[in-house]
């Protein structure tokens, strides 16, 4: 006898299916979190040493070099920036790949703020270099 409301082995395969492709969403979710969490730390700290340092040399102390507060201000608001650039780029590549399998929306929430904060950061090194912080 059988279970009328049973599911064919088709069935089971295609929703197993989508559930997998789920997870691996979630995961590039979480993987993207993490990179605009480190992303963020980077800039934040090179935005905060490049304000430090130019205030204590503002304030009369002497540092080895006049351009180091401008220097290690760009060198981690640049990497932080190029991280985030970079893992958007994954972020986007992983999605596309998943689209061949199954409807994925690429504007998803992570992406949105990565992005956002891909601009942020570029804008801020540019106000670096141009001296208008």
């Amino acid at each position: 006898m059988t279970d009328p409301e049973a599911k064919s082995a088709n069935d089971l395969a295609q929703e197993r299916t989508d559930l997998a492709v789920h997870r691996t969403v979630m995961a590039a979710d979480r993987s993207l979190m993490a990179w605009i969490r480190t992303a963020l730390s980077m800039i934040s700290f090179g935005f905060t040493i490049y304000k430090l340092l130019e205030g204590f040399q503002h304030g009369g102390g002497t540092l080895p070099h006049t351009e180091t507060p401008r220097n290690a201000g760009l060198f981690l608001v640049g990497l932080g920036t190029i991280s985030m650039l970079l893992g958007s780029i994954e972020y986007w590549l992983t999605l596309r790949d998943l689209a061949h399998t199954m409807v994925v929306r690429l504007w998803r929430p992570a992406f949105v703020i990565a992005l956002v904060m891909s601009v942020t950061g570029m804008l801020l090194f540019f106000s670096i270099i141009l001296r208008l912080l």
